[in-house]
C-alpha cells in the first residue's frame, strides 16, 4: 500500500452553528461556513445533528444537502427520530457516533461490540438508503471487528485520547496512544474496511496522525473554527490541509 496515495479533509461546522445559536437568529450562516470551506480546499463538510440540537439543526442538514457541492457527512446517534431525517435528506455518508446528552462534545467511541444488535440494522438501513455507513469506535480490535460484522464500510477512529495527551504534554502517554491509532488503523485496513479518524486534532499534533498511510480521511472541526477567529475560516482550512498533505507525502514534522 503505497504511503503516496492523499488524504482527505472533512470540515466540520458545527461550531459556526454553535455561535449562531448562543445570540440567535441566523448568523454565523454554518452553511456559508461549509461553502468557505470548500473554496479553501476541503474535500468534505461534516454536520452533527445532535438530539437536543444545541448546535446544528434540521434545516442547516437540508440546506447543506442542497447547497454545497462536497459530499456531505452527517454525524448522529442511532435513533429512529435522526435515522428517518438522514433517510430523508439523503447525504453521501453518515457516522453513527454514542450521545450523553450531558456530554460538551463526544466522549468516546460507540461501543459496536456491546450494542451490534442494536447498530447492525441502522447500518442496513443507511446502507439501504444508499448512505454510506461509518462508525465513529475507540481504537481497539474488538470494536473494529465489531463494525465489520455490522456490515459498516467505513470506521472513524476517535483520536481523543492522543489530544487529551498532547494537550498535556506527556511523552510516554502521546506516543502510546499514537501506536494505539497506528495499529488500530492498520487492522482495520486488513479488514477491508475504509479507515477515518477525528476528534480533537490540531495544527499542532495532526500531522503524525495524517502520516498514517492507512488513514483516507481526517474530520477536524472545533479547532478550525476556533482558530477562524484568529486567521479566517479560509486560512485555518488551507493550513490543515497543508500540514496533512505535507505529512502524507513525507514532509518533516
Amino acid at each position: 500500500m503505497s504511503e503516496k496515495r492523499p488524504i482527505r479533509l472533512g470540515v466540520n461546522i458545527d461550531h459556526v452553528a454553535t455561535l449562531r445559536n448562543a445570540r440567535g437568529g441566523e448568523h454565523p450562516d454554518p452553511v456559508r461556513a461549509a461553502q468557505l470551506a470548500a473554496s479553501a480546499g476541503a474535500d468534505g463538510i461534516t454536520a452533527h445533528l445532535r438530539e437536543d440540537r444545541r448546535h446544528i439543526r434540521d434545516d442547516d442538514m437540508r440546506r447543506l444537502q442542497e447547497e454545497i457541492d462536497l459530499p456531505l457527512n452527517f454525524e448522529m446517534a442511532a435513533t429512529a427520530e435522526l435515522l428517518k431525517l438522514c433517510t430523508e435528506v439523503r447525504p453521501h455518508a453518515c457516522c453513527l457516533v454514542p450521545e450523553n446528552r450531558n456530554e460538551r462534545t463526544t466522549e468516546g467511541g460507540l461501543d459496536v461490540a456491546g450494542q451490534h444488535n442494536f447498530i447492525t440494522p441502522f447500518v442496513r438501513e443507511l446502507t439501504d438508503a444508499g448512505i454510506r455507513a461509518s462508525l465513529f469506535v475507540d481504537p481497539e480490535e474488538r470494536q473494529i471487528e465489531a463494525a465489520k460484522s455490522a456490515g459498516a464500510p467505513v470506521i472513524e477512529i476517535h483520536t481523543g485520547a492522543y489530544y487529551e495527551a498532547a494537550a498535556v504534554t506527556q511523552p510516554k502517554r502521546i506516543e502510546a496512544e499514537f501506536e494505539k491509532i497506528r495499529m488500530a488503523a492498520a487492522f482495520a485496513d486488513s479488514l477491508g474496511l475504509e479507515v477515518h479518524a477525528g476528534h480533537g486534532l490540531t495544527f499542532h499534533n495532526v500531522q503524525p496522525v495524517a502520516a498514517i498511510p492507512q488513514l483516507m480521511e481526517l474530520n477536524i472541526g472545533h479547532f478550525l473554527v476556533g482558530e477562524a477567529v484568529f486567521m479566517g475560516l479560509g486560512e485555518s482550512v488551507k493550513e490543515m490541509k497543508r500540514l496533512i498533505q505535507d505529512a502524507r507525502t513525507g514532509g518533516h514534522f
